[in-house]
């Protein structure tokens, strides 16, 4: 049988610490305060935006969404993200994707406060996290390893594969897993015999944004596989970079989607805004 590792629990239980802590704060006269940055009309972004700011408002998390539109400039946006770090009231900002074309996410977030940077996308965060220094780690790679702790997998030791090198879910994933001493190999679409990496892993995290790409000629029968991929169905729904029907059965563990690394994402980056407002 193969476990589901459901995030909707452990995503339930974060928000409940984070009304507790934002209900304190508030008493303290402190008030919890998102920002999202939006420049684009994509329409499942903006789905995750309503997401988000829905969770918030019901966990005492006031979230401004600030929309550029499609046609902002780098420029524009730039502005908009010092405006916002220079702000006393705005305690996390979030610069959502995807960006207009030719605007690159990693150069626009050098604009985001380091202290301000909830989902970890300014370089500069990124290099703490490296380094092992005290930074808010990109939120969806945080919550891969809070899944994992959650239902107590083990990692010191284990042979954990990652399957994408993107600096918001990819990269920070292994250097997460690394600083946990894992053995830790990234695969990317260069990798030649992608199969033969990813069977020797313990702990195989994939996020590439291509659905069904993890089949079972890719596992091993005592694999936890934590899939990180939301690709958008014809029938409105979504699907994993795994197969979930050709691994059911054949791994000893796997996360739902929807369902599973999504939850806690939207969880931790309200926990990491009231982090950032205790501070």
């Amino acid at each position: 049988m193969t476990a589901v590792l459901s995030g909707t629990e452990l995503g339930r239980h974060i928000r409940a610490e984070v009304s507790t802590e934002a209900a304190a704060l508030s008493e303290r006269g402190v008030h919890p305060r998102l920002a999202v940055v939006v420049a684009t009309d994509d329409e499942s972004s903006a789905w995750y935006v309503r997401s988000i700011a829905k969770t918030a408002s019901r966990s005492g998390v006031q979230c401004d969404v600030v929309d550029l539109g499609a046609a902002a400039t780098t420029a524009g946006i730039t502005a908009e993200l010092a405006r916002l770090s220079a702000d006393p009231a705005v305690h996390g900002i979030i610069l959502q994707t995807p960006l207009p074309g030719g605007a690159r996410l990693e150069e626009l977030a050098t604009a985001i406060d380091p202290a301000k940077d909830v989902d970890g996308a300014n370089p500069l965060s990124l290099g703490r996290l490296t380094a092992g220094l005290p930074a808010h780690p990109p939120a969806t790679a945080a919550a891969v390893l809070a899944l994992l702790d959650h239902y107590a997998v083990p990692l010191a030791g284990r042979r954990a594969v990652v399957v994408g090198r993107s600096t918001v879910v990819g990269k920070p994933a292994a250097q997460l897993l690394l600083a946990r001493d894992a053995t830790v190999t990234i695969c990317h679409r260069h990798t030649a015999d992608l199969a033969a990496c990813t069977r020797e892993s313990d702990v195989l995290v994939v996020a590439v944004g291509r659905a069904g790409l993890i089949t079972a000629e890719h596992v091993a029968p005592h694999a936890v596989v934590v899939d990180v991929g939301t690709n958008p169905t014809p029938d409105g729904g979504l699907a994993g970079d795994a197969d979930a029907r050709s691994l059911s059965g054949r791994v000893a563990a796997l996360t739902p989607v929807p369902g599973g690394v999504g939850p806690v994402t939207t969880a931790l980056l309200l926990r990491h805004t009231i982090t950032a407002a205790s501070r």
